[in-house]
């Protein structure tokens, strides 16, 4: 089953003072380019994250937003910033040399000066972030994928009306390339008979000019590769690896078979045809951009 590039997904996984939030999204791209933001705690399991999201999305721009939320007053802890500490005390005892101040520095005064006493977050243990992390990223990939499923079917129920209508046309198409033959020969003798009395037609000639003209606006190698690529086209939206890359080789082809038919055509009726087939295949391939 098709997958589309576009999706969203949030999970949230718990551990004993901490919450981590995960946010995926992901839109339309031509490869597969990952890009995360983890918080400072975080940083060392950027790659196993990219690896795993990796693994599960092959294509499209995603995004991945790690959030941690330390929870309870537990884990926050007073920290004494000695290096500013011993600066106040410095600098206390180099104004006491020159101003008559006897006694020595209160303690309240030193911690009372700013950043000396500051509150930190207490170290959560490596292995509660990892069993955070790891629920909220499993959630936020089962939802992206859940999403890019959904619309994935919508597509491709857009690509099985567009095929038969596809089918349709080429069928139309086969039809009228078998009659623009003999028409233009009905219309050559036509031609030739009001020329009669003046002109003495070859047969011989004519018959040349037949085949030459049949040759020139025939369509049928055109028409059986077109069906050829089609049912390829076909059999990839049954398959269940990611197959956009291929669906766009493929309708590459396509197009390049229905431009050949159109430089081929001699007739108008023929030429409105492939004009209608070169539209479906535009609004299929703008629906194949989307698909993973």
């Amino acid at each position: 089953m098709i997958k589309s590039m576009t999706g969203y997904g949030k999970g949230q996984g718990e551990a004993p003072g901490v919450a981590i939030t995960v946010e995926i999204r992901s839109v339309n791209h031509r490869y597969g380019d990952i890009s995360i933001k983890l918080p400072r705690a975080l940083l060392a399991s950027e790659n196993d994250i990219k690896k795993r999201v990796a693994d599960r999305l092959k294509r499209g721009k995603i995004d991945v937003f790690v959030n941690q939320d330390t929870r309870g007053g537990a884990a926050l802890l007073p920290a004494i910033n000695r290096p500013l500490a011993e600066a106040y005390l410095s600098m206390f005892s180099e104004l006491a040399k020159y101003y008559p101040v006897e006694g020595s520095v209160p303690l309240a005064l030193l911690v009372s000066q700013k950043d000396v006493v500051t509150v930190r977050e207490g170290e959560i243990p490596e292995a509660d972030l990892r069993v955070a992390l790891d629920a909220a990223l499993v959630q936020a990939l089962d939802m992206l994928e859940g999403m890019r499923r959904v619309e994935g079917e919508a597509t491709l129920r857009d690509f099985e009306q567009r095929l038969v209508c596809i089918d349709e046309l080429l069928r139309q198409l086969e039809e009228r390339a078998v009659l623009v033959p003999l028409e233009w020969q009905g219309k050559l003798k036509e031609r030739l008979a009001r020329l009669a009395p003046e002109v003495e037609a070859d047969p011989q000639r004519l018959a040349q000019e037949l085949v030459l003209f049949a040759d020139r606006c025939d369509i049928s190698e055109e028409l059986v590769r077109f069906r050829s690529h089609l049912q390829q086209f076909r059999g990839l939206l049954v398959n269940g690896e990611p197959v956009g890359r291929q669906l766009d080789f493929l309708l590459q082809e396509l197009n390049r078979e229905v431009n050949t038919m159109g430089s081929k055509s001699n007739d108008g009726d023929l030429t409105r045809q492939v004009v209608s087939l070169k539209s479906e295949l535009e609004k299929v391939r703008e629906q194949v951009q989307n698909v993973e």
